[in-house]
């Protein structure tokens, strides 16, 4: 089943806080917060891009 463009951007959403919550418990310490935003951007991208 297609996935919509809401379903895409939910998924996105969910992935960029999973991912902030999970850099911020073991990684923050040695990199910074900005890379899992970049992260988090580049994959919500391919996501609502590629579907």
């Amino acid at each position: 089943m297609p996935t919509r463009i809401g379903d895409r951007i939910f998924i996105s959403v969910v992935l960029f806080v999973a991912i902030h919550l999970l850099w911020m418990r073991f990684l923050e310490h040695y990199l910074n917060l900005l890379v899992a935003t970049v992260i988090s951007v580049v994959l919500a991208f391919f996501i609502i891009k590629k579907g």
